[in-house]
């Protein structure tokens, strides 16, 4: 696929989810951090749920810091492997507290210096939370950009670099988002639905099926 094709997949997107922006809700890097940690095999609104409340009593490395592993898996025991997640949520915290006086860091290599931060955590929180140029590839945006043409790779660190050449830098952010909504309403795993798909005259799936 052509760069030029890229972008005319994107403006198409752009107008056929207009509202498509981070699903988690939010209100410092931190918690962000938090939240997009706690995504990882949940939905955003199962996150959303847990942290509404969550942030509200916790809103800070500090006050995670006052809880015990065990206090923290109660507070998040709905969301999938909670037992691992709150156990490197507070050693995340503590990370903050002695290497960055508790502020989240905006580089991809500090990000992913912290327990339980990946590659994918470490790019949602510099995207969103900072504004920097990055595209995150989770599930949604692996699936989708492989089948439609915009990668082909079978490893997420290829997906992202291929996205990332073919991509410009400054719609990488919006990119992500406009993936995800695709992957989550139309492009869906199991069965995707070509015959309403706003971008179908350019996907490679759709035309290898047609033929």
């Amino acid at each position: 696929m052509t760069g030029e094709e890229a972008i005319k997949i994107l403006d198409i997107l752009e107008n056929t989810y207009p509202q498509a922006k981070c699903g988690l809700n939010f209100g410092t890097p931190f918690q962000l951090l938090v939240a997009t940690m706690l995504s990882a095999q949940s939905t955003d609104k199962t996150v959303n749920r847990i942290t509404e409340g969550l942030f509200e009593r916790y809103p800070d490395p500090d006050s995670f810091l006052r809880l015990t592993q065990e206090q923290l898996e109660q507070e998040i025991k709905e969301i999938g492997l909670y037992h691992n997640k709150a156990k490197n949520i507070l050693a995340m915290c503590r990370e903050l507290k002695e290497r960055f006086s508790g502020q989240v860091p905006s580089t991809l290599e500090e990000l992913m210096s912290l327990p339980g931060v990946g590659r994918k955590t470490a790019n949602v929180v510099l995207s969103n939370a900072f504004r920097i140029p990055a595209l995150a590839v989770d599930t949604h945006v692996f699936r989708v950009s492989n089948r439609i043409g915009l990668a082909h790779s079978r490893r997420v660190d290829e997906t992202e670099s291929q996205l990332t050449s073919l991509i410009p830098r400054e719609r990488w952010i919006k990119a992500h988002h406009l993936l995800i909504w695709h992957g989550r309403l139309t492009c869906t795993a199991r069965k995707p639905r070509c015959d309403i798909c706003s971008i179908a005259p350019y996907c490679e799936f759709y035309k290898k099926n047609i033929e």
